[in-house]
């Protein structure tokens, strides 16, 4: 139980920190914790010393993460009209008559050095964060935790299609959402 107690001292905020980042819900960010807690406590000879005992936590909470996603799949429904209000771009919004882009995508200089300044993560969580959440929650799952499309489907009980379509979407949003964003925000 100490040994809990620890970890959570030392490492509770940060693992609290992320899943609040993919939940976007304090209360469910909260549970997940716990039940990593939970299951770190019950099978303590699962961490055998070969990673940091926040890299282990980490992958026990990316673990409830996904059942947490798959329990609000069971209970809610996609809403696609919602989906379609908020990430629907068109061509016409895209691109003029001759078929340059109507607003220029922001040119970024160095990607990776971009990738892990704080500013882009913070504008990546917060273009994230105006996603639906199931549209958020799928991109997450297939982009950001690298997780097979196949797994994804048969964790969330979505067909293939309707994963690539949501993701389309997800990256639709993202790119507007960034691009907005690059423009004002000082990312050098």
């Amino acid at each position: 139980m100490t040994q809990a107690i620890d970890w959570l001292t030392e490492h509770g905020d940060v693992l609290y920190s992320f899943a609040l980042r993919r939940l976007r819900d304090p209360h469910l960010a909260e549970e997940a914790v716990q039940n990593t807690l939970l299951a770190a406590i019950e099978n303590p000879a699962g961490y055998g010393g070969e990673s940091s005992p926040r890299t282990w936590l980490i992958g026990i909470l990316k673990f409830k993460i996904i059942d947490l996603f798959r329990a609000q799949q069971k209970t809610a429904p996609l809403d696609m009209e919602q989906c379609l209000d908020h990430t629907t771009v068109s061509e016409d919004d895209l691109f003029d008559q001759s078929g340059h882009w109507a607003v220029p995508p922001v040119e970024w200089v160095d990607p990776a050095r971009l990738l892990d300044s704080k500013q882009i993560r913070q504008q990546i969580d917060a273009c994230l964060a105006r996603l639906p959440r199931r549209m958020a929650q799928i991109f997450w799952l297939r982009e950001l935790n690298d997780e097979p499309a196949e797994q994804v489907c048969a964790q969330l009980g979505i067909s293939s299609a309707n994963l690539y379509q949501l993701l389309y979407r997800a990256r639709q949003g993202l790119r507007l959402c960034l691009s907005e964003g690059g423009r004002h925000a000082d990312l050098s």
